[in-house]
């Protein structure tokens, strides 16, 4: 077994240390999520808490990990009644991303159940972390049956399976421990709210800092072992600070004059729920705790906050993290609460270095500070954007014609655009697909491995030999052409590939707003649905691509916020843009399926016959079976009906913004018309 890199050999990160470290102190706070860019030192310190975390007491060959003081009454292995109880390390489950649901909660030994005829249950990762840890890297990245499962464990304390003949019950209460890189894509809502606390992490810009991580990493990585050994002291010390805050805990006030401090905060945030209220007042009793102080203060409210909400306060994947400090403070005060700035700080952090800034909040950051552009205020400028091209700069324009982006208008809920016929790509919630979880459909032979036994169909094809297979006792007699694989039907998610009409023919103000609200509107969408997305967008003479496909559509939010318009309309170039993205896309990732959103008024100017040019784009995309929908933006009394031109060549459907919305009373077809179908 390797060793592990110490805890407190991490250099900086205070808020991640201690975010963890309360999290070892009171469990019940509820766990930690850790968001952060690549190489910020997130997975190390997770790995490591395991070794600082106090042994547990469990009953000898329960796989359940029982309590011998107060064994579960409905445990498989039970009853523990007088059980006497041995030791060891709490533990450290890692549940990864590509996990099966039997892997998850378990399964029916399907090896006893045909060789021995009995049900015998198999227990999986919940089981495994049962009073220990259960970490999951790359959390935003969990398939969505998992997170369902993780979301009923984490809500009930029990693992409920109810599966091919076997019902069984166990215990399953675990420190829910994630990180994530946030550019990767974001959290389902239901999870997000489930992890206690959040923080984020970023690399040190302090040249002395670095220096250090990278001096210390170097000599673990020689020996580990002798470089675990320089840390030994350090972490016993440690060790015991959280052994005695726990003995402490119990015996923590919380008073009602700092339980209207928390109400208040989160009241003042409008925060959904009393989650909240609850994992604050959690995190204060475990600050006091943590500090030796047998009283919960102000300060540990403002600090619980600053890590208990700022995933909290989040409507949807747009918003930024974080809490505006100013504020905190005004619903402290205006609760009763003088924090006494001139007193000393109770607690200097666990290695001294203070808290790290805000432990969880995010500093005020200026215009473009984070890598994304300032959002442009839609109504700072109030001058039309209707010049000609080639007219003399104007308020709003830029040299070359180019206009300022514009803000885009509230986002809505969009009808659900889905790709016709069944595929078998990632599991999403868009398009009907074979995948490996979802409702059963069917059996059929294996190819290849067997992964999903269906087992009432391979019982059927085993029985009828079973005499002349010369069968006695109970068990039944299986060979390999028995063997049944179980066909499954649910949803899978697409790469939805925006290309987005940035021209001067679009670039009334109140017009390009309205299209990135409804382009905003179906990001949002893709979101929900866990799809890729990718933005190409044209203007001027070319096109270009504002963002290759990510699951990350936030990037494409911002990318969307600070388009400009302006310039001729190379439509034809757009769509040409589109099919090498597709093309190089069906080669990193050929079983995910494509769905094309043009959002255009369908004119085309610039260069010999740009209508016939884009036609003939567009029956490129047709010829290749791309599904694909327009999103025709032309506005006014007078219509040209290009749009609707250009979906009859891309084959597919077109649609105005109007019926976009799905409360809209035109319908809207759910499948695109597929490519090659009679237009």
């Amino acid at each position: 077994m390797s060793t592990p890199y110490p805890f407190t050999a991490i250099v900086g990160q205070d808020d991640l240390r201690l975010g963890l470290l309360l999290n070892a102190v009171s469990p019940a706070v509820g766990g930690v999520l850790v968001r952060g860019e690549k190489g910020t030192a997130k997975s190390t310190a997770v790995r490591a808490l395991a070794a600082l975390m106090p042994e547990v007491a469990v009953v000898p060959g329960c796989r359940f990990s029982c309590d011998p003081a107060s064994p579960d009454p409905a445990c498989p292995d039970g009853p523990h009644a007088d059980a006497a109880g041995v030791s060891r390390p709490a533990r450290t489950v890692e549940l990864p991303v590509g996990a099966s649901e039997d892997r998850l909660v378990g399964a029916l030994d399907i090896e006893r159940a045909l060789s021995e005829g009995v049900k015998a249950f198999e227990p999986g990762l919940l089981a495994d972390a049962h009073r220990g840890i259960l970490y999951v890297d790359e959390v935003n990245l969990l398939h969505d049956h998992l997170v369902d499962l993780l979301l009923d464990a984490a809500a009930m304390g029990a693992s409920y399976v109810e599966r091919e003949g076997v019902s069984v019950r166990h215990a399953a209460r675990f420190l829910l421990v994630g990180t994530m890189n946030p550019e990767e894509g974001e959290l389902r809502p239901q999870l997000l709210d489930r992890f206690g606390l959040t923080v984020e992490v970023s690399a040190s810009r302090d040249t002395d800092e670095r220096v250090e991580v990278v001096r210390r990493r170097l000599a673990y990585d020689d020996d580990p072992g002798g470089f675990a050994a320089r840390w030994a002291e350090e972490e016993g010390a440690l060790r015991e600070r959280i052994a005695a805050a726990r003995a402490l805990l119990p015996r923590v006030v919380l008073g009602d004059g700092v339980l209207r401090q928390i109400a208040a905060t989160c009241a003042a945030f409008e925060v959904d729920g009393m989650r909240a209220d609850i994992v604050m007042a959690r995190t204060a009793t475990a600050l006091a705790a943590w500090a030796g102080r047998e009283e919960v203060t102000a300060d540990d409210v403002r600090q619980a906050a600053l890590l208990a909400l700022p995933h909290r306060r989040r409507r949807n994947p747009f918003d930024a993290p974080g809490l505006d400090e100013d504020k905190l403070d005004q619903a402290l005060d205006e609760a009763g609460g003088d924090r006494g700035q001139d007193d000393e700080d109770p607690d200097p952090g666990p290695d001294g270095g203070g808290d790290g800034g805000g432990g969880g909040g995010v500093p005020p950051q200026a215009d473009g500070e984070d890598g994304t552009p300032p959002r442009a205020d839609g109504g700072a400028d109030d001058t039309p954007s209707q010049a000609p091209e080639g007219a003399p700069d104007a308020p709003g324009r830029s040299a070359g014609g180019e206009q300022r982006p514009v803000a885009s208008a509230e986002p809505f809920r969009t009808k659900m655009l889905s790709v016709p016929g069944l595929g078998e790509g990632a599991a999403g919630r868009r398009s009907r697909a074979r995948t490996e979880h979802g409702r059963t459909t069917g059996a059929r032979r294996p190819e290849g491995a067997l992964t999903k036994l269906h087992l009432a169909a391979t019982v059927q094809a085993a029985a009828p030999h079973q005499r002349a297979r010369g069968r006695s006792g109970r068990g039944l007699v299986v060979r390999r052409d028995d063997l049944r694989q179980a066909t499954r039907e649910g949803r899978e998610g697409n790469l939805v590939l925006f290309v987005v009409d940035a021209s001067g023919s679009m670039a009334a103000r109140q017009r390009m707003s309205a299209v990135k609200g409804a382009v905003l509107s179906l990001l949002l969408d893709a979101y929900q649905r866990r799809d890729k997305v990718g933005l190409v967008t044209f203007r001027g003479r070319e096109a270009e691509v504002a963002l290759p496909p990510t699951s990350s559509v936030d990037a494409a939010a911002a990318r969307l916020e600070s388009l400009p318009t302006g310039g001729r309309t190379p439509l034809a170039a757009g769509l040409l843009k589109a099919h090498d993205v597709l093309r190089v896309e069906r080669l990193r990732d050929p079983s995910r399926r494509p769905l094309l959103v043009v959002v255009t008024d369908g004119r085309a100017t610039g260069g010999p016959e740009p209508v016939a040019l884009a036609g003939r784009a567009g029956r490129l995309h047709r010829s290749e079976g791309t599904a694909s929908v327009v999103v025709d933006c032309e506005t006014g009394y007078v219509r040209l009906g290009l749009a609707g031109e250009l979906a009859r060549e891309l084959g597919g459907a077109a649609v105005t913004l109007d019926e976009l919305r799905a409360d809209a009373i035109a319908g809207l077809v759910k499948d695109v018309t597929a490519a090659g179908r009679a237009a």
